[in-house]
């Protein structure tokens, strides 16, 4: 599954460790998500989108789907 995390983060100002903390995980946690290393439970992806008040398809998407912001 691909994901926005690293953008929606860095757009927030968050570093990984900031961002784990928001979210009650570890950093590593955060790095294999934004790494697409690691899928999280729908907990943590309702969690993730709560704390960047988007949907959560608009934070996780089938691989393959993901649009780059120039809609390329």
């Amino acid at each position: 599954m691909d994901n926005r995390l690293r953008v929606l983060r860095e757009g927030a100002g968050l570093s990984q460790a900031e961002c784990a903390h928001a979210l009650g995980v570890s950093r590593q946690t955060v790095i294999s998500i934004e790494k697409g290393h690691f899928d999280p439970r729908l907990s943590l992806a309702f969690r993730i989108s709560r704390l960047f008040a988007v949907p959560v398809d608009e934070v996780f998407v089938p691989d393959g789907d993901l649009v780059a912001p120039d809609g390329d």
